[in-house]
């Protein structure tokens, strides 16, 4: 079938002039010469064989039937553009890109990762630095897994945010140093491990566990989680340390938990969008997979 119907270069042409009212906006709008407006403007009006804008030193205007034709495309010609808009859209609302505490992201998320990505390999994960400082105005991250901003602060207004996991502490050692332990008050007097930043953890789960800590006890200090959990793996003594960071080494029998029993801290890691981040498939289904996680290592959830 022959296409007797101009084409979109002539009508968005035809349009811009219409509704800006000179051809030198229009061509600004359509990022193009004046020149190039024109001549698509003719052509349309060559293969319609009507005049569609009436010309004049003042400047444009529609004719009767610019009119009729403005009525009849102005929509279509919208829709036309918001289907294109939609499809090129698509890939980056497949894509994801996430900001993660590392300790956490190391030690929590990465271990499950590829439980998500065999449920949703239609969607790109890219992860980018995380930020001590986070101020959530970033425009490179869809998602933050986040530490609580610590007491007394609130998120950002533009942020909502959900709790995820972390806030239970437990104390644990390897299982040479475990055998020994026999009740809470064994476990006090060994060595005791800390994360230099959260020093009172110590006396948080000794008050849950009712026990005194020694008088003046004195640890070792890490400034890191990643170099606490490494050091009671290797011996050195009992370290206090959130629940979820150390799930695979109980499971994998590389650390012990000598006293049952866990202590809040309050903390905790939160999952955290902008509000204005509108519809976003991939940033749904990562937010619905890492809850369902979070439930299972809270264990709020059947695993």
């Amino acid at each position: 079938m022959a296409l007797r119907s101009p084409s979109l270069v002539e009508l968005h042409a035809f349009v811009a002039v219409a509704r800006t009212g000179s051809f030198r906006k229009a061509a600004d709008r359509l990022f193009v010469t004046q020149a190039a407006v024109s001549r698509a403007v003719l052509r349309l009006e060559e293969q319609l064989g009507v005049d569609v804008l009436a010309r004049s030193g003042a400047g444009v205007r529609l004719t009767e039937a610019g009119t009729q034709l403005l009525r009849r495309i102005e929509k279509p010609l919208a829709a036309l553009e918001q289907a294109a808009a939609d499809l090129r859209r698509k890939p980056d609302r497949l894509r994801l890109r996430l900001s993660v505490v590392t300790s956490l992201g190391n030690l929590w998320l990465m271990p499950r990762l590829e439980d998500f990505r065999a449920r949703h390999p239609e969607v790109e994960l890219e992860f980018r630095q995380y930020h001590h400082d986070e101020d959530f105005q970033r425009e490179d991250v869809d998602l933050w897994i986040a530490l609580k901003p610590q007491r007394g602060q609130a998120w950002p207004r533009q942020i909502a945010a959900q709790y995820l996991v972390g806030r239970e502490i437990v104390a644990v050692c390897a299982p040479p140093v475990g055998a020994r332990i026999r009740s809470a008050a064994d476990l006090v007097r060994q060595p005791l491990l800390y994360h230099s930043n959260y020093p009172d953890n110590w006396l948080l789960w000794a008050q849950a566990a009712g026990v005194q800590l020694p008088a003046g006890w004195r640890g070792t200090g890490f400034d890191l989680v990643m170099n606490l959990i490494e050091a009671a793996r290797s011996g050195m003594g009992v370290a206090v340390v959130q629940k979820c960071m150390v799930e695979g080494d109980l499971a994998a029998g590389r650390l012990a938990m000598p006293v049952p029993g866990a202590a809040s801290t309050g903390r905790g890691y939160y999952l955290c969008r902008r509000r204005a981040l509108g519809a976003h498939p991939a940033a749904e289904r990562f937010s619905e997979w890492v809850l369902e996680q979070a439930a299972v290592s809270e264990g709020t959830a059947p695993a």
